[in-house]
């Protein structure tokens, strides 16, 4: 036998041993149950709603005007911990996990921008909730774009924070090596699924820590509640999905001209998007506002939360309480 061909069945023997191997880990990861109370606010009720078939763990607090806060991929609502207790004085605040999500439903979909979109817009039906200030976080704030091009009815304004809508959805990868090795093996059949089994929390760390312009602004119980929500079952499989249906963020954009409600684009200085992608958001929609936030990464509710509280209370103060003609 050549040395070539040993080399060979050797490396295709290796490569099997670790598909296999990577089953085994996935078995045997802990398997969290949803929490009845919230960690960061024990007397908040968690609430669960059916949407679009699916059943969708989300939070309502505060008295006033409705504002519904959507986190980034791979997150979930407890993405807002630190927002949240001021932002509820002075509305009525809703955040929810999306479908593949934090303790949300896990169905088998294709994980792309309609998808998303639509379960809030059903969301959002299913409450009857109306004048909505929507505030959203990398896909998420391509989320709220999307639905204000779509002239949701149900929606006074739009906040996007960081929007996740450029470099075909491919942001991530810019964030560190591991988040550059996430986005590429995800695209690549057996390659993709195999390494998402094999998951570390050094990795998902690592790919968290990416995100901030301050490591320290991550709280510990947060990153360890995200990375043991990524062992639910099909929970891995959802998020390869997304990763590898980003594209269609970027596909949104076409739409942004469309938006007749007013818009305040928000970016952290230190955000994956590059200068002239963020300019490009701001060309697109007619008469948006754009601010950046100094020493500010991606998740910018965890990096600049007062500041962010300060950008959202003063929008909704500025823009009308009712768009003329709507």
């Amino acid at each position: 036998m050549s040395t070539a061909l040993s080399a060979l069945l050797i490396f295709i023997g290796v490569g099997i041993f670790v598909w296999l191997l990577s089953f085994v880990v996935e078995a045997l990861r802990p398997v969290p149950r949803e929490p009845q109370k919230l960690r960061w606010a024990p007397d908040l009720p968690v609430e669960h709603i059916e949407v679009g078939g699916n059943t969708l763990r989300y939070i309502k607090t505060g008295k006033g005007p409705s504002l519904v806060l959507l986190h980034t991929l791979r997150t979930q609502l407890d993405l807002f911990e630190k927002v949240i207790p001021e932002l509820s004085r002075h509305f009525t605040v809703y955040a929810l996990d999306y479908p593949g999500h934090g303790y949300s439903d896990i169905p088998k979909a294709r994980y792309d921008a309609a998808f998303f979109t639509e379960a809030v817009e059903g969301f959002l039906d299913r409450l009857d909730l109306r004048d909505v200030t929507l505030a959203g976080v990398s896909i998420g704030g391509s989320i709220v774009l999307t639905v204000a091009a779509r002239r949701n009815p149900r929606v006074l304004r739009v906040i996007a924070i960081n929007p996740y809508d450029y470099a075909k959805g491919r942001g991530m990868a810019r964030s560190s090596i591991f988040g550059w090795l996430v986005n590429y093996t995800a695209l690549v059949p057996v390659v993709g699924e195999t390494v998402m089994r094999l998951r570390t929390p050094f990795i998902n760390g690592a790919v968290l820590r990416g995100g901030v312009a301050d490591p320290n602004s991550i709280p510990f119980a947060l990153a360890k509640e995200i990375g043991l929500v990524g062992n639910r079952s099909g929970h891995y499989r959802a998020f390869l999905s997304l990763l590898r249906n980003t594209e269609s963020w970027e596909t949104a954009t076409k739409n942004y001209g469309r938006i007749e409600v007013p818009v305040l684009l928000v970016w952290g200085d230190q955000d994956w998007a590059r200068p002239p992608e963020r300019e490009h958001d701001r060309t697109l929609i007619p008469n948006a506002q754009m601010t950046t936030l100094a020493r500010g990464g991606h998740f910018l509710a965890l990096d600049r939360p007062q500041e962010l509280i300060q950008l959202i209370v003063r929008f909704a103060a500025e823009t009308p309480a009712r768009v003329a003609g709507r």
